[in-house]
């Protein structure tokens, strides 16, 4: 198997009392004339490196090219392969040499230098009869097997290699005799003798013909691919490290999650261990000296330990976690370095732990973060490993722990947040939902472990008798995220008030947590390092999901859209329950990526269950078991939707350990719809004369009328009178009129076939127009406009109260 990139060395030096080797020039090339082989004499000579040299045309090379010169100087032999040409050997001799006939060059370039070639070639060669016997191995080969070539002569792969892969190289060996055709496979986890160190080897099998075509033997190349398999797998692990550590925003969740990434894939036992303050949220001190009194926050490891979590241990100055911690930079040793040995004889049971699993080698790296030291990781392995650790195990266990080291140190000052965090969420969040004719709406909100986050939900009433419901999440925990869902919670309100579609609320709402990430990175905060320690700060991305909902009570269509958030279930009258088929979308702050809404039907009395992450996630739980949970846990009939979200909790917490803390926070938003009928809907189609505008407010005071609310008739009028006149001279058909009442108020809409968005000005006295919205907005609570595929719908509504 070729190797590119890697350029035919100098020729090996000639035979014992040859001057070639000392000051000739000598060249091997191929059938075209490009140097395969050069010597060190040609360099001196011709000051071309090997490197320079192969594969460049031999005559642009010596100067005066080919044709040789005449003063015999130099020579050209013609190398054969059986009876077929395979190129030159080129053979000049300095200036300086004496004159002498040169030697003959036959043999030398025929048979000496195609067993310098095979016994000195760095890899493994050698070379198998037709029935898989050794006939030829290199010293490659002898120093991977640990035996010679007198001893491995005539015997089979199998007989002194023993494993499932030397049976399957076999196999290979008797197929590429039988067919003539090469193969090539890997070697994994194959150990040269007299080593701990796995290899894992490249082996080219292919048949050696004669020059007719048939096979007279097998040729075997091994080569080491060790060092480039363990560089891919240290790579694979920093990019496993990046998606696993600091998913969980807490001092323990990080530790577990550097601990799972390290073992068994990097030591077979790891420990973090961290100082007491960072627990409490406290700065560590500026200085650290031994002895170093740490708390155990994870470890990943053989059954049995020193300490457990949470357990406190003082490290002696003789510790390398010590040595790591006060140094800040990380150390390697061996158990059988003395400093090591009288650690160990100042802790007997860790000491009895080494011998009995047979620790070997250790790694200690300070976990450090902006500038303060917060513990350390200690990485061990033992008997099952028996590669000890190397200086790239080194570098790779640093990357590690400093990328963790930012997780813990934000996790910490997440902590310090802890009582002020959750005043200010349940401040931030809805006393209690309004009172609306579309939806019957109850929700409940529980912080992780009693420590508050950016969990959140609202219910916004839209134009229309319609309604909003929302959910969102903000990560992280403590002032900063609650702050940050304060701020999503009132762009939502905003975005919505302007009667946005939900795909497009949460496009307007992904540009804002963009924005608000960039200026945060370019942005210098003014305050000073107190304030700053004291509000904490959460680098990076804002790093939100939320699903918007809009349910109609005239149409008992709900159409929602989700920016990376779990998607809704939907619990009908009969006790069905089902997930909501919705477009999953991105997550908010990525930027420039799509959302998309999908719209259902939902019958009256249907229950939509909104929630957070926190509801479904649980340490050691399968996601898929415990939405089943919450499947049944809806389905179940409920005297109210308060009761419903309390067995909905109770039954999402019912597997919760005694004493275990949730890893997320919980919001759950449970709307039981209602429907408008004939009854408080009436709609009435409209062409575009404006002499329907009289027969429009006629309708308009019987429909009133017969709902007893003539008090609103007079003014109703009026604002139908110019919604209409307005859709008919400046909008387009279709023209629709619509009122609709509910408990509290009565709601007018015009809706027309042209997206134009009409604006309200103040007439100057000359101006026979430009009254009609100023007049709207005086007779009507509230009005507005909401675009809509087919156009735009002109509304107003006027409270009840009175009437």
């Amino acid at each position: 198997m070729d190797r590119p990139g890697t350029p035919a060395g100098p020729l090996p030096p000639g035979p014992a009392g040859s001057r070639l080797d000392q000051s000739a020039a000598i060249a091997v090339t191929d059938v075209d004339g490009r140097v395969t082989s050069w010597s060190a004499g040609a360099q001196r000579l011709f000051g071309y490196t090997p490197r320079e040299a192969v594969g460049a045309p031999l005559d642009e090379l010596v100067g005066g090219g080919l044709p040789l010169p005449a003063d015999g100087r130099a020579r050209v032999v013609p190398l054969l392969d059986g009876e077929r040409w395979a190129g030159f050997l080129f053979l000049a001799l300095p200036a300086d040499e004496p004159e002498q006939a040169p030697p003959d060059l036959g043999p030398y370039a025929d048979a000496t230098l195609m067993r310098w070639m095979f016994e000195q070639n760095p890899d493994a060669l050698v070379v198998f009869d037709d029935d898989a016997r050794v006939l030829r191995v290199n010293p490659g080969l002898e120093r991977a097997t640990g035996r010679s070539e007198a001893e491995l002569r005539g015997l089979r792969l199998t007989e002194f290699l023993h494993g499932p892969a030397y049976e399957e190289n076999e196999q290979r060996i008797r197929k590429v005799a039988a067919t003539g055709v090469a193969d090539y496979m890997e070697h994994y986890a194959s150990r040269v003798p007299g080593e701990t160190r796995a290899h894992v080897w490249g082996v080219d099998i292919y048949p050696l013909k004669d020059a007719g075509g048939r096979v007279r033997a097998v040729g075997l190349v091994a080569f080491d691919h060790t060092q480039e398999t363990e560089s891919r797998e240290l790579l694979a692990l920093l990019a496993e490290a990046r998606t696993r550590i600091g998913a969980s925003l807490e001092v323990e969740g990080t530790a577990r999650e550097l601990a799972e990434v390290i073992v068994p894939r990097l030591a077979d036992f790891v420990s973090v261990d961290l100082l007491d303050e960072v627990f409490r949220g406290e700065q560590p001190p500026a200085v650290l000296s031994g002895p170093v009194a740490l708390r155990r926050a994870a470890h990943r490891s053989v059954p049995e330990t020193v300490l457990s979590p949470g357990g406190m241990h003082l490290h002696p100055v003789t510790s390398p976690i010590t040595e790591c911690m006060v140094t800040g930079r990380p150390v390697m040793r061996s158990f059988a370095d003395p400093a090591i040995t009288e650690w160990l004889e100042q802790d007997p049971p860790r000491a009895a732990l080494v011998r009995k699993y047979g620790a070997h080698s250790l790694i200690a790296a300070p976990v450090r973060a902006r500038g303060a030291t917060l513990g350390a990781v200690t990485l061990v392995r033992h008997g099952g490993s028996p590669e000890r650790f190397r200086t790239s195990h080194l570098t790779i266990t640093d990357d590690l722990v400093t990328r963790a080291a930012v997780y813990v140190d934000n996790a910490r000052r997440y902590a310090r947040e802890h009582s002020i965090a959750l005043a200010l969420q349940h401040s931030l969040l809805p006393q209690g939902p309004p009172r609306l004719s579309a939806v019957e709406a109850a929700a409940r909100y529980l912080p992780a472990g009693g420590e508050a986050g950016g969990d959140w939900f609202d219910v916004i009433p839209l134009p229309g008798a319609r309604v909003g419901l929302v959910v969102g999440d903000v990560v992280g925990h403590g002032i900063s995220a609650s702050a940050t869902m304060s701020g999503l919670r009132t762009a939502v309100r905003t975005l919505a008030d302007i009667d946005l579609p939900p795909e497009e609320l949460l496009t307007h709402l992904d540009d804002i947590v963009t924005h608000a990430a960039s200026e945060r990175e370019t942005e210098e905060c003014p305050v000073n390092t107190e304030a700053r320690e004291a509000i904490g700060d959460i680098p990076g991305d804002v790093g939100a999901t939320c699903l918007y909902a809009v349910y109609d009570p005239v149409s008992r269509v709900c159409s929602l859209a989700r920016a990376g958030h779990p998607a809704p279930l939907l619990a009908l009258p009969d006790g069905t329950v089902t997930v909501v088929d919705l477009p999953a979308g991105p997550p908010l702050g990525l930027g420039s990526l799509p959302f998309e809404a999908a719209e259902i039907a939902v019958p009256e009395g249907g229950v939509l269950a909104l929630f957070t992450n926190g509801l479904l996630t649980s340490r050691g739980r399968d996601v898929d078991q415990r939405l089943e949970q919450l499947r049944r846990a809806l389905a179940a009939p409920a005297g109210s939707l308060e009761d419903l979200c309390d067995r909905v909790l109770a039954a999402m917490r019912g597997g919760e350990a005694i004493g275990e803390r949730r890893i997320d926070d919980i919001a759950l938003l449970v709307a039981r719809t209602r429907a408008l009928d004939g009854n408080h809907v009436a709609s009435w189609d409209l062409s575009g004369d404006p002499a329907h505008v009289a027969e429009a407010r006629r309708r308009v005071s019987e429909r009133l009328a017969s709902w007893g609310l003539d008090d609103v008739v007079f003014t109703t009028e009026l604002v139908v009178s110019e919604l209409v006149t307005n859709a008919i001279r400046y909008g387009g058909p279709p023209i629709q009129l619509r009122l609709i009442r509910d408990h509290r108020s009565l709601i007018c809409e015009v809706s027309d076939g042209s997206g134009t968005t009409p604006h309200m000005r103040r007439a100057r006295l000359s101006d026979e127009g430009g009254r009609g919205l100023l007049l709207v907005a005086q007779l009507t609570d509230r009005w507005g406009t909401r675009h809509t595929p087919a156009g735009k719908t002109l509304w107003a509504e006027q409270s009840l109260a009175s009437a």
